[in-house]
């Protein structure tokens, strides 16, 4: 197609060659993520901001009236407003599909920031409702495409042994932008009544965009997406910059260049996945990736994050107290997710997810027993001590769930499908995420208005849910590169698979042969230049040419 890319050029210093440019791609890329986090908490602190209310709903509140909860907003308009950019953000995971294939994993990026920062634009000046839910509309496009695209990116540039710490850095970052907007929040707070009090955070929202779309014109394109669109050289030079301090004769960085380019080549062979495939071909893949973010959602993360300053007057604070304590919380958050940072990748993720399940489950039904606890007593001094309580459970809540649930799907959904499958089926996966997100958003401000503390008790019904499923369905996906998972699913074997395998296994052999100066006894069409044995350490040096369609080369790596 005429939008393919023709040429590629990496712009990155080298300076940044090796572990520095691994680690900011990580974590520059994950601002996208951090934008998202950032977005959540912006949204909710407007709402408990009278100024907000009057130019947004038309009612003049007071302090008092928002504490209550007798604003006089309809629960629907404010369940639309905030959930509006979630319809769209689903429509966009889908899109993304497309983009990250066509144009490139750093290019999606860059669109996803773009389009963030117009929609940041737009929520700085909006006059009116309408264009409020405009901006949220736009700016979930630009959620959509990076909440697809960041994962991919993310276990496509790290390390096999390391994937989970590699997401582990992309959570951590959304929930950093989480307690940042929270913090930003409280102290725009005290601009109160100018409407900068709200309009504020959204300014830094915009900074943070122009970081992003600046960063995407030096990160670097994963080595995965470079050998798949025929980029081979390029693919080699950048898997040596990010792993290899830049030698493309490292023995570790051959080996998994030929595991890539030999995947590369089968998965050409046997041609991209079509969405009926996905479901017929990976179907217990697809189970795993959609109920992992299914569960993500209903196990009630965004009914607590998107209304955290509402609840927390709910329980009986005031309004200030609840922002500062919602700045408190969010931090408790990004502490979560340290643990799954550094262990997930050594326990697995089942083990992970199975014990958030009951983490969540207990923190919940403490929260809900709490809740009613306190709606029993007068507003006002008498409910101090519950609302102290329920503030506790709620930080139990968010670093079991940021250590567990939150980063454990986003890994899932980015590792378990195969190159020909993984944007389609990434995309499936984080559009479950937008889908039970609008469900969850949309119907949480009604719910709390009918049956109070008794929602917090349908959301431990689904933890226990969520811990059934994990442990019926989901296999151990730890310890394996992304080349070898088939194994892991027991994928069911096309028949034309076979030969092809059988074909990328002698590829492999002409490769490791190639490596020691022994001559090649295959009949495979794989030629390297110059030979493997006296590869320069110089990029320039390093040419790569693999003509054969091979399958998943056997071939130890840690890369």
């Amino acid at each position: 197609m005429f939008l393919r890319h023709k040429t590629y050029t990496a712009r990155y210093p080298q300076w940044m060659v090796g572990r520095p440019l691994l680690y900011m791609s990580s974590a520059l890329a994950s601002l996208g993520d951090a934008m998202f986090g950032y977005g959540q908490g912006s949204i909710a602190s407007a709402q408990v901001q009278p100024s907000f209310i009057y130019r947004m709903f038309g009612k003049e509140v007071t302090m008092t009236q928002i504490q209550t909860g007798q604003t006089g907003v309809d629960p629907f308009t404010q369940a639309i407003t905030v959930s509006c950019l979630n319809l769209t953000a689903l429509l966009a995971s889908f899109i993304a599909a497309y983009l990250c294939d066509l144009l490139g994993r750093r290019m999606s990026v860059r669109i996803g920031g773009i389009m963030y920062f117009i929609a940041a634009l737009i929520q700085i000046f909006a006059p009116n409702l309408g264009a409020l839910i405009a901006g949220r509309c736009i700016q979930g496009l630009g959620v959509g495409i990076l909440s697809m695209t960041v994962p991919i990116l993310q276990c496509e540039i790290a390390p096999a042994h390391a994937r989970g710490l590699f997401v582990g850095i992309e959570y951590i970052c959304l929930n950093i932008g989480y307690a940042v907007s929270a913090w930003v929040g409280y102290g725009f707070f005290f601009a109160m009544p100018s409407e900068i009090s709200w309009r504020g955070p959204y300014i830094v929202q915009a900074a943070i965009a122009l970081v992003l779309i600046f960063w995407t014109f030096f990160l670097p394109e994963t080595p995965r997406w470079l050998a798949q669109n025929g980029f081979q050289k390029e693919a080699l030079v950048t898997l040596a910059d990010l792993h290899g301090a830049g030698n493309v004769s490292d023995p570790k960085i051959l080996a998994t260049y030929a595991e890539i380019v030999a995947a590369v080549e089968f998965e050409a062979h046997m041609g991209q996945a079509s969405w009926r495939q996905l479901f017929t071909q990976y179907t217990r893949r697809c189970i795993v990736g959609i109920t992992c973010q299914m569960f993500a959602q209903l196990n009630g993360i965004n009914a607590i994050l998107y209304f955290l300053p509402s609840n927390l007057t709910r329980a009986g604070f005031t309004i200030s107290r609840s922002l500062l304590y919602s700045g408190a919380c969010a931090l408790i958050y990004c502490s979560g997710t340290i643990p799954a940072m550094f262990l997930i990748d050594k326990f697995g993720r089942r083990a992970f997810l199975l014990f958030g399940s009951v983490a969540l489950a207990a923190s919940l039904s403490i929260v809900g027993g709490l809740q009613y606890y306190a709606d029993s007593l007068p507003l006002g001094s008498a409910r101090v001590s519950a609302a102290d309580a329920i503030f506790f459970g709620v930080c139990l809540y968010l670093f079991f769930f940021g250590a567990t649930w939150g980063p454990g799907p986003w890994l899932l959904g980015a590792e378990i499908f195969p190159l020909r499958a993984r944007a389609k089926g990434m995309s499936l996966s984080t559009g479950t995420n937008w889908l039970f997100n609008f469900i969850v958003a949309f119907i949480t401000p009604p719910l709390f208005n009918a049956i109070n503390a008794g929602y917090y008790f349908v959301l431990v019904g689904f933890c226990i849910i969520s811990l059934v499923v994990v442990w019926f369905i989901y296999p151990e996906t730890a310890h394996h590169t992304l080349e070898d998972l088939g194994e892991v699913f027991g994928d069911k074997v096309m028949d034309d698979e076979g030969p092809a395998r059988e074909k990328a296994q002698r590829s492999a052999n002409a490769i490791q042969r190639e490596r020691s100066g022994l001559p090649v006894i295959t009949d495979s069409e794989v030629t390297l230049q110059p030979n493997m044995s006296t590869i320069p350490t110089s990029k320039d040096g390093a040419s790569i040419v693999m003509k054969e369609r091979s399958s998943v080369v056997m071939i130890e790596s840690d890369v």
